[in-house]
């Protein structure tokens, strides 16, 4: 959603020079060049598996997150933040969501960058220092390049970015990543949930061998939606193609639905109809319009119970210790 690169760009700005001095400073690094690859997975996928979160407070803070997994009454497995282009890996935050027995998840966006730049090899300095920070983390990483990149909001997106640019990418960062002995990283493939604008996902497609999960993002935010408006036509054109499992990787309910308590059952009860493996809760305050609400389960003890009872039926999966 549009209004996170306001969030990330100031970040990026003053990172830039810090990150371009340490990539510059280091030699190239070849394929022999690495320690060997970390050995840390994720165990495999099952049905509501996981139960992540987005907070404000990441990635300097933690402390939001525990004050969610209190209103959750369950401790979230995912832990998530968003990371502009050219900022370096967040391991010390990393170090602390892994001693909290859950997995990062990052999104990764390339804002103020060249899509077609990334995929011929001209960031390669900056990937490959960002692929041996997160190989010698050593435990499963989930990231996600470019969400959202079949809607039009974002530079790397629909209308901006033609797809075969962005697939090769993709693709580029993935092999590169590969070749640096990172594989503790899930990739995350993230689209967002079919509306009017949107383009067609499949062309987006990096294929099989360059996604290990599906993430769709959706948004409960009128009093007509509900899971099979929101998600169910995009999982089922996903599946058409993609045989991967599926997150939900950033959804809510707001308060302008009506009934949250409604709405927050029926998402976690499509959640297990469509065997999605999981949720990443979206738990920001906002107040700029029907896409902008505040999302926090916090904000509402009616909205707060009924999440606390959707979240109890999920079996959470547990991180590899690495």
């Amino acid at each position: 959603m549009r209004y996170r690169l306001l969030t990330v760009t100031a970040v990026v700005i003053a990172a830039v020079a810090v990150v371009l001095a340490v990539t510059h400073a280091m030699p190239l690094l070849g394929r022999a060049s690495h320690s060997p690859a970390a050995a840390a997975t994720l165990a495999a996928p099952k049905s509501a598996s996981y139960l992540g979160v987005y907070e404000s407070g990441p990635p300097g803070s933690y402390q939001s997150v525990t004050q969610f997994a209190q209103a959750a009454g369950k401790r979230p497995n995912l832990v998530g933040y968003y990371s502009g282009w050219l900022q370096a890996f967040e391991t010390s935050f990393a170090r602390t969501v892994s001693n909290h027995d859950a997995v990062t998840i990052m999104q990764w966006d390339p804002e103020h960058a060249s899509v077609a730049g990334i995929a011929a090899g001209s960031y390669d300095d900056y990937l490959r220092t960002f692929a041996d920070s997160v190989r010698r983390f050593g435990h499963p990483v989930v990231i996600g390049f470019g969400h959202e990149m079949n809607a039009t909001w974002y530079s790397w997106g629909y209308g901006h970015v033609r797809p075969a640019t962005f697939v090769a990418a993709w693709r580029h960062i993935v092999t590169l990543f590969r070749d640096q002995g990172a594989d503790n990283v899930v990739w995350l493939w993230t689209i967002n949930a079919n509306r009017p604008g949107t383009g067609p996902v499949k062309e987006w497609w990096p294929g099989a061998k360059y996604v290990d999960w599906v993430g769709i993002d959706g948004y409960y935010v009128r009093p007509s939606d509900n899971f099979s408006t929101v998600f169910g036509g995009t999982i089922g054109q996903v599946r058409v193609f993609a045989h991967k499992p599926v997150l939900l990787s950033e959804t809510a309910v707001g308060p302008a639905v009506g009934s949250q308590v409604a709405k927050i059952a029926n998402l976690f009860a499509g959640l297990h109809k469509y065997e999605t493996i999981g949720l990443v809760w979206f738990d920001i305050k906002q107040h700029d319009g029907l896409y902008h609400q505040d999302w926090r389960i916090e904000s509402s003890p009616a909205a707060r119970a009924a999440f606390r009872l959707g979240a109890s039926s999920l079996t959470l999966a547990r991180s590899s210790p690495g």
